[in-house]
């Protein structure tokens, strides 16, 4: 199910915000005109992703520098080996909508 989390200014361009969903830490990406949503947690040793740097659909770990695919969640580069939790984002006029999961 699609919450409201904010509005289309929090989000710019190039740029990655932490957002609370639903009681989980959700990154949220605007690059190549597009908008992306993963979990903010790096599966390898936990450390948030926002501390770390995109590039293009790459986001690099500050931790130990997984890096992952922002629009699917893959593992591109270890030592992470389990990919993120991807979620549906939107916008819906002003509003920003990312999936909480919880109906799953």
């Amino acid at each position: 199910m699609l919450i409201r989390v904010g509005s289309q200014t929090d989000i710019t361009a190039g740029g990655m915000k932490v957002l609370d969903v639903a009681g989980t830490k959700v990154n949220v990406v605007s690059t190549d005109g597009r908008l992306y949503a993963f979990d903010d947690t790096c599966t390898h040793r936990g450390c948030s992703l926002a501390r770390g740097r995109l590039d293009g659909t790459t986001v690099t770990c500050a931790c130990h520098g997984s890096q992952f695919d922002v629009t699917s969640g893959a593992v591109v580069h270890g030592p992470a080996q389990q990919p993120l939790r991807s979620r549906s984002v939107q916008l819906e006029g002003d509003d920003l909508l990312v999936d909480d999961l919880l109906a799953r």
